[in-house]
């Protein structure tokens, strides 16, 4: 099968938005690829952006299952428009690339993953499928699986987030020193999400990609 890959400038909440969309069909509309993952990126005030490792590693990822696969870099990083949100606008912004999704492809079984600052939005987004569809109008939406790769949530308020239990995972290092994986231990706990903890893996996952690639897989859907 032959993919296609689009680097483009799309509308946004404040301004352009930075895309990198990755077809696995010539016309992305063909119906015989149902699944399209969404990335979201680390803090772009910490230089994080759509072309970091740990969202390149679930990149690879997707491909390889053959979903359709976009990213893109939050207002502000690379070539996005607008100023950092902290936290507000930027789920303003993924939800933003998923209404552009619905329009390039028929695909609308949904995967979302995110890395730190990017795993907590990536909830918040999650979120608003579940919750209020109609609003974004994103109804045709069917979540499959939330990834949250050492999400945020020491910096980010996620105790009222509203998350799909059983298709959520989340996976980090027990040596972290970004995020206390107390925290990230406790916020399993109380949403009852399915954890994985990479023992002597740090918030980074240096030397620990392929391990997160394998760990992925075997939760495929």
């Amino acid at each position: 099968m032959k993919t296609k890959t689009e680097q483009l400038l799309i509308d946004g909440p404040a301004g352009k938005l930075e895309v990198e969309a990755l077809w696995q069909n010539e016309d992305p509309k063909d119906p015989n690829t149902k699944k399209v993952a969404l990335l979201c990126h680390p803090n772009p005030l910490f230089d994080g952006t759509m072309k970091n490792k740990v969202v390149t590693t679930m990149f690879n990822f997707a491909r390889d299952q053959g979903m359709h696969v976009v990213r893109f870099n939050f207002r502000g990083a690379g070539k996005s428009t607008g100023e950092h949100d902290y936290a507000v606008g930027e789920v303003e912004d993924a939800i933003a690339v998923l209404q552009w999704i619905t329009t390039q492809t028929s695909a609308n079984q949904l995967w979302l993953g995110g890395f730190s600052f990017g795993g907590y939005i990536t909830a918040r987004v999650a979120e608003q499928i579940l919750v209020t569809p109609h609003i974004w109008e994103l109804t045709e939406m069917e979540l499959i699986k939330v990834v949250l790769m050492a999400p945020s949530v020491e910096n980010n308020d996620a105790s009222n987030v509203i998350l799909p239990t059983k298709k959520t995972i989340q996976i980090y290092g027990d040596a972290d020193r970004v995020i206390k994986p107390e925290l990230m231990k406790k916020f399993a706990e109380d949403k009852q999400i399915s954890t994985y903890v990479l023992k002597d893996a740090g918030h980074f996952f240096h030397g620990r990609l392929t391990e997160i690639k394998s760990l992925l897989e075997q939760h495929a859907v």
